[in-house]
């Protein structure tokens, strides 16, 4: 039955270049690289892992729990803590992941009193989460305040939720945040921003919600995640006091999952340490991203990510490829995965590129992408 159903399925995809595989890396490989999401590149620094260890020893290897339940450490709070006086936010909420963490604030804001206003590039937690909040959903272009403004205005709705993202995934480029916080205060909603790819890498490594002043304001909510500049797993809702109480009572994502485990809280910390000790590293991520995109002839990135079209998904994977073989990966991201169906080149940019490296990236790429066009 299953081979009935999925085979078919299987070889689409397959003829028209989007299979995806595990391609899974050594502990120890020696390849630069331009696909993962380690900006501050504090993923093997000898402080984080020390943190993690130590955490191991006195914790454990699980949480145990529920954070209702004895999912709850101090590790747990201690995090939440710092991360909110960093992102000068009144209070902090850490879920498993990044991803759970979007489900979690949008579903328990969500419901039929509630419009769900969300860009069109906006991440897919952001996207299922709508699924799930049985709102009215309302889809607008990309970075348009003009539509969300004739939204929130028309509304029949009690309550309305803005979603975008501070720097956006695959683009990275950047959300008219200012504009979008003031249409949202200006007709009583609430704006969501998705700072995964600005903490750390934007405003000085404290987030672009931070660099413009929005911080703290009572209809401004963020979510990051640590996965990237804070190498370690997990994700965080920041806002008001009475957000994350309510995020602890409402949000199915936190009170049915196990706890975030102590290990991955205690390296978090480390790096937000770490960078509050070194905030010359989010300067390394932008002079290697515009390095990056000057050798590939593309517009400079507001973040660390650099985005090159490619002229289809087989060109794209082929490029990969020559890149991989020549010591270089980098990410190759292809529809569904990209939101305006072109398929790229993706490389990430960050601080612990040698000049050495980057010099010897930018060839590769540069002659992989000439030999596929």
């Amino acid at each position: 039955m299953l081979e009935d159903w999925l085979a078919p399925k299987a070889a689409a995809l397959e003829a028209r270049g989007l299979t995806r595989r595990l391609h899974p890396r050594a502990a120890r490989d020696q390849l630069i690289d331009l696909a993962g999401n380690d900006y501050l590149g504090l993923a093997r620094d000898p402080r984080v892992v020390e943190a993690a260890a130590e955490a191991l020893r006195t914790w454990g290897t699980g949480s145990t729990a529920s954070r209702l339940v004895t999912g709850t450490t101090a590790l747990h709070e201690q995090l939440e803590s710092e991360l909110a006086a960093y992102a000068g936010q009144e209070s902090a909420l850490v879920f498993s992941s990044g991803y759970l963490a979007n489900l979690g604030v949008v579903t328990a804001l969500g419901g039929p009193g509630t419009l769900l206003i969300s860009d069109e590039h906006i991440h897919a937690s952001l996207v299922d989460a709508c699924r799930l909040a049985r709102s009215r959903v309302e889809i607008v272009p990309h970075n348009d305040v003009g539509t969300v403004e004739k939204l929130l205005a028309e509304r029949n709705e009690p309550h309305a939720v803005v979603m975008t993202e501070s720097v956006f995934s695959v683009l990275s480029d950047e959300a008219p945040l200012t504009a979008l916080a003031a249409t949202a205060a200006a007709h009583d909603a609430v704006l969501l921003v998705d700072e995964a790819h600005g903490l750390g890498v934007t405003g000085d490594g404290h987030g672009s919600v931070h660099a413009l002043g929005l911080a703290g304001l009572g209809h401004v909510i963020v979510t990051m995640t640590l996965s990237k500049s804070l190498a370690s797993q997990g994700g965080v809702v920041l806002g008001p006091r009475l957000l994350c109480d309510h995020l602890i009572n409402r949000a199915r994502p936190f009170i049915y999952d196990t706890g975030l485990n102590p290990a991955a809280c205690a390296a978090a910390r480390a790096a937000l340490q770490v960078l509050r000790a070194e905030p010359e590293r989010p300067a390394a991520i932008h002079e290697a991203a515009a390095r990056l995109a000057a050798a590939c002839d593309v517009p400079p990135s507001s973040g660390a990510v650099v985005s090159v079209p490619m002229p289809g998904p087989r060109e794209t994977v082929r490029a990969a490829e020559l890149c991989l073989a020549n010591g270089v990966r980098v990410g190759s991201f292809r529809p569904p995965s990209v939101p305006d169906g072109v398929s790229r080149l993706r490389l990430t940019a960050h601080a612990g590129l040698s000049t050495a490296d980057l010099d010897r990236a930018c060839a590769v790429i540069v002659d992989a992408i000439g030999q596929v066009s």
